[in-house]
């Protein structure tokens, strides 16, 4: 068949009106109204992925010795304002040596020589709280996107048991140093935290019980001993590794309850102190310990005191810098909250209880008479 030729032109457009006066007799009213009601309000969105930081903020520098054992009201209150601020506190004169300080550090240092592959039977896990953190191979530049790595020492027999077995001779050595320090540090810690209680008034939430364990785990005092590596000559990305650094921190930081953290970081350049709300920044006085406030001790000040997250910052190139952060955690805490959390019915509960039955059993007793 002959193909039919099919004509597919548009038809013409419509005709365009010509314009006309509106017939409202008010056109600065409606043209005011109209452009106040379409009009985009101003947004403020966030421009960076941090809490607000603040400044000019330093924590108060407290001699433990008037503190402790001159019993100075004025340093309590100055710990207690500080505490509940910010959360942190320097600790000056504290009486650990530097050189005990100094040899743990350099021990440490050993540690984080153990090539990647040794590192995976002592690499953290849900059931290892302790341990190397996870390695990731084929980072940029081998560099990685980490400002630091992390080693969690405790006292384990398991872990003590695997360690030696990889690092017969240095593990040993770090491992002695470490206990001795830890004892120093758990010495201090038991002083501090009474002054920092006293004013508390101890109130156990019936909810917050919870939030006292370590995930399972009676660890004891926990050390995270971190090895910083040296500052990157791009500040770029210097600044990308630590908005990296700072974001896993926050996700991690309640990896492990404790009542104090107490950090040893000495030759830092700056120490970071991150809260939900804020952070802050500041240069740590040289040879001071840094005592943040746990979430037990914020749970126990029913939020009064704040749980705060801190770091060293180094910015030095040198190679081995070792910073050691103490979660402290005293039994006597966990015990009370852990028999708060068993105790279903009260000591009152039990003898009115008690009063019930024997009046039951009267009555019982007399009805089986009478019948």
């Amino acid at each position: 068949m002959p193909e039919m030729a099919i004509d597919f032109r548009a038809p013409p457009p419509s005709p365009v009106g010509s314009g006309r006066r509106s017939s409202v007799t008010n056109d600065d009213v409606l043209t005011e109204f109209l452009d106040t009601s379409l009009r985009v309000p101003d947004l403020v969105l966030p421009d960076k992925i941090f809490p607000k930081q603040k400044h000019l903020e330093t924590p108060p520098k407290v001699d433990f010795v008037s503190l402790c054992f001159h019993h100075d009201d004025a340093l309590r209150d100055v710990v207690s304002e500080s505490m509940a601020r910010i959360g942190c506190f320097q600790l000056i004169n504290h009486g650990i040596p530097k050189e005990l300080i100094s040899s743990a550090a350099e021990a440490a240092v050993g540690i984080f020589r153990m090539p990647p592959g040794k590192r995976s039977a002592v690499t953290r896990s849900p059931d290892k709280p302790w341990g190397f953190e996870e390695y990731h191979a084929g980072e940029e530049e081998d560099q990685g996107s980490e400002l630091s790595e992390e080693f969690v020492w405790c006292n384990d027999a398991e872990l003590k048991l695997k360690m030696e077995g990889i690092s017969p001779t240095q593990y040993p050595n770090f491992s002695e140093k470490m206990e001795t320090l830890m004892s120093r540090i758990e010495m201090v810690a038991k002083e501090i935290l009474p002054v920092i209680l006293k004013n508390v008034q101890r109130n156990f939430a019936c909810d917050a019980d919870a939030d006292m364990t370590h995930h399972g785990h009676d660890l004891g005092t926990l050390c995270c001993v971190y090895k910083h590596r040296p500052a990157d000559s791009s500040i770029d990305r210097w600044v990308n590794c630590l908005n990296y650094d700072v974001i896993r921190m926050l996700i991690k930081g309640a990896d492990y309850s404790h009542s104090l953290c107490l950090h040893v970081c000495d030759g830092s350049s700056e120490f970071h102190l991150y809260s939900k709300k804020s952070w802050l920044s500041f240069c740590p006085e040289e040879g001071a310990l840094i005592i943040t406030c746990g979430d037990q001790i914020q749970i126990l000040s029913v939020g009064h005191y704040k749980h705060v997250t801190g770091r060293p910052i180094f910015k030095s190139e040198k190679e081995d810098n070792i910073s050691m952060a103490f979660l402290y955690s005293t039994q006597n805490t966990k015990n009370n909250f852990q028999t708060n959390r068993g105790r279903t019915i009260s000591i009152v509960q039990q003898a009115i209880f008690a009063i019930i039955l024997t009046l039951m059993y009267h009555v019982l007793i007399y009805v089986y008479k009478k019948l």
